[in-house]
Formats: structure tokens, sequence, C-alpha cells
């Protein structure tokens, strides 16, 4: 097996998030220039230095568009499009291309106006999905994106005995963690029974089972080894990743229990050279609670079927065995539409020691060394996975 870096390492060296939770008065590509001027400016390097480009979800000819608006001609650029994990899987190409000189410095960027253009249009969310291609099967039926994750939490119960209250600790433990982030957009606690008592979506799925809908944007800047010299910032080092796909028709997922994170994060770990047991903090998309769990479990943190009792006695706090969505996930602090580049600008900020009152310490007060941020996208569709390390 080749390394995912075979030759140049690859470090984080500047991330920003652009303004985000409610924010009325910005396009969607505002939102973007925003978030890559403050990761420039907080890598400390020159725009110069970029060469490549990512971004996947606006405008008729992404990346171009937007790297038109923001003023840059890079060499090389990539518009992977898997939903959720993009930004991982982006991430991978990025750290690829650069480990093998095809790329000096990768610039990752998103943008989305996700609840101001729903407010403005003055209707509610349309979680459907298109009627050709494999998909026109399942369309009659009435399947949204909610109710396809609904049905695996279900399998996952059914199988497994995992609870509805051991779901919603997902929930109590993100908000939790989103209380002590002054960006997040819900910060006031929550307990089991809010979670329970609330508004069915989707069974087993409450309002507080599913994530919140917010503005925002954020970017990431990926650059050489030769360049961490010249940044403002300690590195954060990208150590291995891992991508892997499922199944779009939910007939042809041959077990709703088990996410392609199971093959995304194997081989991330084995990239890296470490384990599960070894990494001091988890960012993990989270659209629902049950991604949260099945994911910890497809990663390794615990065995197929345990997770609804890992999650359990504030394991995933910031001061928890496994702090998990530190800024509070997309169940409480932000998700505009794909929320994949927020996990990766969270584990940087948690690894450089930046987090504030949320800031993870290890056992014996230093600074976690070690981070993974696992994407999911679609419905358990498709996976990306990277670890960092300090």
């Amino acid at each position: 097996m080749l390394p995912t870096h075979p030759t140049r390492k690859v470090a984080i060296v500047g991330t920003a998030l652009s303004d985000c939770g409610r924010v009325d008065d910005a396009t969607p590509y505002a939102l973007h220039a925003q978030a890559a001027r403050r990761a420039l400016a907080d890598s400390g390097l020159d725009r110069s230095v970029i060469d490549g480009f990512a971004s996947a979800g606006l405008g008729t000819l992404a990346p171009i568009e937007v790297a038109e608006y923001l003023g840059l001609r890079p060499t090389w650029v990539d518009s992977t499009t898997v939903g959720g994990s993009t930004w991982e899987v982006m991430a991978a190409h990025a750290a690829d291309a650069i480990a093998a000189g095809h790329a000096n410095a990768v610039l990752l960027v998103y943008g989305s106006t996700a609840r101001a253009d729903i407010k403005a249009r003055r209707r509610t969310s349309n979680l459907s999905f298109g009627a050709r291609g494999p998909l026109q099967f399942e369309v009659p039926y009435g399947h949204t994106l909610v109710a396809k994750y609904a049905m695996a939490a279900r399998r996952h119960m059914h199988e497994y005995g995992t609870t509805l209250e051991q779901l919603a600790e997902v929930a109590v433990q993100a908000r939790a963690n989103a209380a002590t982030n002054p960006d997040a957009m819900f910060r006031d606690p929550i307990t089991t029974d809010d979670i329970l008592s609330g508004p069915l979506i989707a069974d087993p799925f409450t309002k507080l089972h599913c994530c919140i809908r917010s503005d925002g944007g954020c970017a990431v800047l990926l650059v050489a080894e030769d360049y961490v010299p010249d940044a403002a910032k300690a590195p954060v080092w990208v150590l291995g990743a891992g991508t892997a796909v499922s199944h779009t028709t939910m007939s042809e997922w041959d077990d709703f229990t088990v996410s392609p994170a199971a093959a995304s994060g194997r081989l991330a770990f084995e990239r890296a050279g470490v384990r599960p047991s070894d990494i001091d903090l988890a960012e993990i998309y989270d659209a629902f609670t049950y991604m949260t769990l099945v994911t910890l479990e497809d990663l390794g943190f615990c065995g197929k079927g345990e997770g609804g009792a890992f999650v359990e006695k504030g394991r995933l706090l910031r001061d928890g065995a496994l702090p998990v969505n530190t800024d509070g996930g997309g169940l409480s602090a932000c998700h505009p539409g794909m929320r994949g580049l927020f996990l990766l600008v969270e584990a940087v900020r948690q690894l450089r020691g930046e987090a504030g009152e949320g800031q993870v310490r290890r056992a014996d007060g230093g600074l976690p060394e070690l981070a993974v941020a696992s994407g999911t996208g679609g419905w358990f569709c498709s996976s990306g996975t990277v670890v960092l390390g300090r």
C-alpha cells in the first residue's frame, strides 16, 4: 500500500470562519471571500503562494467561478462533490497533490446562506432529492434525507438495542460543548427530556436529534513543508487520510448499521500510523445524532453495536474520555448546508490551543497531540477521514 504522502510533508497553516449563524446581509460569495481572507491572514503567508484551489456547492463552473471572485488563477483545482464529506475528500486530494509536487499551497473554501435563503423565500426546506436515475425508484415512497437516516437509526436500535435516550445523549453533550463556543448558534443547555418530548421529524428523530440550519463559511490553507518556516503559527500536519463511498439507493446498502467511515477510517489510521486509541479528540459530521454514534463505531473507537453505551456518561464532552465535536457540531454550533470543512477548522483550532474556554486538554494538562476529522456525505453515501497531528 502506498503512503498517503510519499514525498513532501503537508501541513495546515491557516484556518478561519466567516461570520456564522444568522447572516442576513451577505451573499455566499461574500462569505467565501471573508473566510479566505481570514485564513490567509491566519497563515501569515502572501496570497501569491496559492496555486491550488478547491470549492464546491457554488457557481456554474465551481470552483472556477469562486476562484475568479477571489482573484485567484490556480493551476490545480478540485470540485469534488460527494455531500458533507466533500471537504475531507478534497483535503485528501490536496495533500496528495502537494506531496507529489503538483501544487504547493491549496486553499479550501466554503460558504453558504442556507438559513437566510429559506427565510427570504419564506418556504420550508426541501430535503428530498432528484427523481431521475436510480433514485426514481425511491422518490414515490417519500424518502427524504432525514427519513433515510431515521431508517438507519431504527435498524441500529433493532439490531443492538440502542435507545432513544442514548441517541439524545449525543445532542445533549454537543450543546454542552457549544456553551463555551462564542461562535455557536445555540448555547443554552438542553436535556434528554427536551429532546424526547420535541416534535417528531422522522421516527425516531425529534427536532433536537437533527442539525440546525445556519449561514456561514470557512477556509483552510494546506501547504508543502517548505512554506512552514514562513507561516505565522505552528503547523498542524496532515498525517493520513482515507476516502470511501457506499451507495445512493437504500436497497443497495449492504448494512444500515455500517457507514463508509469503516473503510475511510481504517485507511486514514493505517496511513497515519496511529490507532483510534491514540486520538485525543474527534470532529465528526453530525447532521443527526445517529451519525455521531455509528461513525464512532466505524472509526474503531468502540465495537459495532456498542455506540449507545459509548456515548453515555459525558464521554463526548470537552473534558470527557473522548471529546467529540468540541465546538458544538452541526447539532448546535453551525450547519450551513455542508459542514465537512468546519470539522477541519475546529480540529486545527484545538490542536493549536486556540479554543479558549472550550480548549481540550490531555490528562497531563498539555494540548492534544492527535485529532481526527471524519465527514459523511449524502445518507451515509460517502466518507472522508483525515488524521491531524501537532
